[in-house]
């Protein structure tokens, strides 16, 4: 892990696209500014460990069996749309 040291108005960049500034510091709590392009997603941590469950589940799911068409491949592919 990297740790730096940076003061309100001060930023860092990461990979040159993502710029992650100190907006401000009130007692204990740090104001972040993230610029990132919107191919990046960015989310609070939490936020993304909810995600990440949530697909995880969605894996783990047991997707109930398509019901069979009723008849014949021949049948269903027929139409009943006039001749040109």
């Amino acid at each position: 892990m990297l740790i730096l040291s940076r003061k309100s108005g001060e930023s860092i960049i990461i990979d040159g696209h993502i710029h992650v500034k100190i907006v401000r510091v009130e007692g204990d709590v740090v104001k972040l500014g993230i610029e990132a392009p919107s191919s990046v997603p960015v989310h609070r941590k939490e936020v993304y460990e909810v995600i990440q469950r949530s697909n995880q589940q969605a894996l783990m799911k047991q997707t109930l069996p398509l019901p069979k068409l009723a008849g014949s491949p021949k049948v269903a592919a027929k139409t009943n749309l006039p001749k040109p």
